[in-house]
């Protein structure tokens, strides 16, 4: 039985193919898995068993007739309670929708895996309004790391992360304005992709618009280049969104070697506990046996938080939140509150300059990768801290806010290359700890490509629980 809570997505469609395994059997015993395990992990907040059952019949009778089978048909899905679904419960992981009517339409990435032919297993947990690096709300609590209670899944799509690594379904998608995609994959030792920014439509907008990102979160490569090419393309409802015929699935399996590759386990600014330098220093390493030349680099650009991340983060939410959040304060998390209220303080001027620097940012990014095929880097410079803490008060004796502790995602949010997290070994609690792949400017192939390569010599360990 705990061989089939960890198929892969792709497993599980070629058994579906040959008729070895059903759907519906498969979401029965997924549903009650949940069942059992989420009171104590809080991945999920909703759950939608009749739902799900109903997709895995219609699923079930497309294999059986055997053809016009879609491309998902019956693959047990997640979706982060941030993204609307149409007579589903979302609480944005605020009280103040806890009890709000459900959503009247879909996200885009909704109909796409819908259309695609998901069971939806119900709605992954998240901070309220995605604000912070560690899934804990009001509603429901804080969602536990399965590989060590008591210990951070990470945030903001840390339900959908603990569900991968739980094997509380096989894809799940997340989001990512600052790294909300990597940093709980990188807690909970599953893979998580970071597409480029527009590859997926969002809509409805996020609140930080010019640096969110849809993606999967897995437990394999492969998965995740399956998933992806579902939820990619263009639609009219995000005008920053792009057009794409690729296979990502297929494009992931081509060669890696003679990739000119950048290490760096700091960027320049970062503070590196020598424990997450040692363990993803080896995994950097990696990539030379691969075929690859790996230089480490300084790029010599500056940590870009205080002039641009922190504005247009605070200012933004200030702006989509602040009229909920005064008007009904007591059912705001007080975390989120102060955010708001430290984004109130910017003037217009403050927020133009951010994103002129912004600009700059990207320019100078850019100039350095035009050297290399990829850049890796640590994904989070620590290792994963205590359940229901907004963020650790330190990291290596320099005191953090609410988001700079995580200095090795937020920048590609505002450059917007694709970025994905691999696990790479494990710190001295258990727990995962990941390594950062990031890609050029729209060059999702090559980071799939490489995570697959690196998955292939250094496989990780998926079952976080029996």
């Amino acid at each position: 039985m705990s061989q089939l809570y960890y198929l892969s997505a792709l497993e599980l469609r070629k058994l579906y193919l040959n008729r070895e395994l059903s759907p519906v059997e498969v979401t029965k015993v997924l549903l009650n898995r949940i069942e059992q395990l989420n009171p104590r992990l809080n991945a999920y907040i909703t759950v939608t068993q009749e739902l799900a059952l109903q997709q895995a019949r219609s699923a079930e009778a497309a294999y059986l007739r055997g053809e016009n089978i879609p491309l998902l048909a019956g693959i047990p899905t997640s979706l982060k309670d941030l993204t609307p679904t149409q007579g589903i419960p979302t609480t944005y992981g605020s009280l103040i929708h806890k009890n709000s009517p459900p959503p009247c339409f879909n996200a885009t990435i909704v109909d796409r895996l819908y259309q695609a032919g998901i069971v939806l297993l119900g709605k992954t947990n998240t901070p309220e309004f995605g604000w912070k690096g560690d899934t804990s709300n009001l509603i429901v609590g804080p969602t536990h790391n399965p590989w060590k209670h008591g210990y951070t899944a990470g945030g903001s799509s840390g339900g959908a992360a603990a569900a991968m690594a739980a094997g509380l379904g096989a894809l799940a998608q997340g989001s990512d304005g600052a790294g909300s995609i990597r940093i709980p994959s990188s807690f909970c030792g599953t893979y998580g992709f970071k597409p480029s920014w527009g590859l997926v439509p969002i809509y409805p907008a996020s609140a930080v618009e010019l640096m969110s990102h849809l993606g999967p979160i897995t437990r394999t490569v492969r998965d995740a280049a399956f998933m992806l090419t579902v939820m990619a393309g263009a639609d009219p409802r995000d005008p920053r969104s792009i057009s794409t015929d690729i296979d990502y699935l297929s494009a992931s399996e081509e060669s890696i070697a003679g990739l000119r590759i950048a290490w760096s386990p700091d960027l320049g600014y970062a503070s590196v506990t020598d424990e997450i330098r040692q363990i993803t220093t080896k995994a950097a390493m990696k990539f030379e046996e691969l075929g690859c030349h790996v230089e480490e680099v300084n790029p010599g650009i500056p940590d870009p938080w205080d002039e641009i991340v922190h504005i247009i983060w605070s200012s933004s939410y200030a702006a989509m939140y602040r009229q909920k959040t005064d008007n009904i304060s007591e059912l705001a998390d007080p975390g989120l509150t102060a955010v708001i209220n430290e984004g109130k303080r910017f003037s217009a001027i403050d927020v133009a300059n951010a994103n002129m620097e912004r600009q700059r940012y990207y320019q100078s990014m850019h100039r350095f990768m035009q050297k290399y095929d990829l850049l890796l880097t640590p994904t989070l410079p620590i290792s994963a801290f205590k359940a229901g803490e907004n963020y650790p008060v330190q990291v290596d004796q320099g005191r953090t806010q609410y988001l700079n502790w995580t200095p090795f995602t937020y920048p590609f949010n505002i450059t917007g290359q694709p970025a994905a997290t691999v696990p790479c070994g494990f710190d001295h609690n258990g727990i995962p700890v990941g390594l950062q792949i990031i890609g050029n400017w729209r060059d999702d192939v090559t980071v799939f490509r490489a995570s697959a390569a690196f998955e292939a010599v250094s496989p990780w360990e998926i079952e976080a629980l029996p």
